[in-house]
């Protein structure tokens, strides 16, 4: 448990759509209209999301640590504590935790259709390895 965090520490987040020890407590369940949930999502270091996509998009608010949130076809953005970052319909995308630090951020997540998220393949250890360390 990191001792600045906002939130308890939530349910050990899906093995085939993350990479390493993440969890996610769902701070507001899919609301009454369907349109979003919201939850803190803890990354260890080294751990992360598969490839994935937001039919209606999405926005990770970091609040603690440091990390990457890379689009498919673009370099690697390095996010901190106080970032926000603005995902788009349908981009291609992962985030996770750098090598040496822990990560959390708080993902709204809207849907669409009842869904919101289509998941793909894990981010390739080479890829993550030739990151820039922070």
């Amino acid at each position: 448990m990191h001792t600045d965090q906002l939130f308890p520490r939530g349910d050990k987040a899906p093995a085939n759509y993350f990479t390493g020890d993440v969890s996610v407590n769902i701070l507001v369940p899919k609301d009454e209209t369907g349109t979003y949930a919201i939850g803190d999502v803890q990354f260890e270091p080294g751990c992360r999301t598969n490839w994935h996509t937001h039919p209606a998009g999405q926005i990770l608010l970091v609040t603690e640590g440091n990390g990457y949130y890379q689009e498919k076809g673009q370099p690697a953005r390095i996010i901190r504590k106080g970032d926000v970052v603005v995902i788009p319909n349908g981009v291609v995308h992962w985030h996770g935790a750098s090598a040496n630090s822990h990560l959390t951020h708080i993902a709204i997540t809207n849907f669409k259709d009842g869904v919101n998220a289509a998941w793909l393949e894990p981010v390739s250890e080479e890829d993550y390895n030739s990151l820039p360390k922070v």
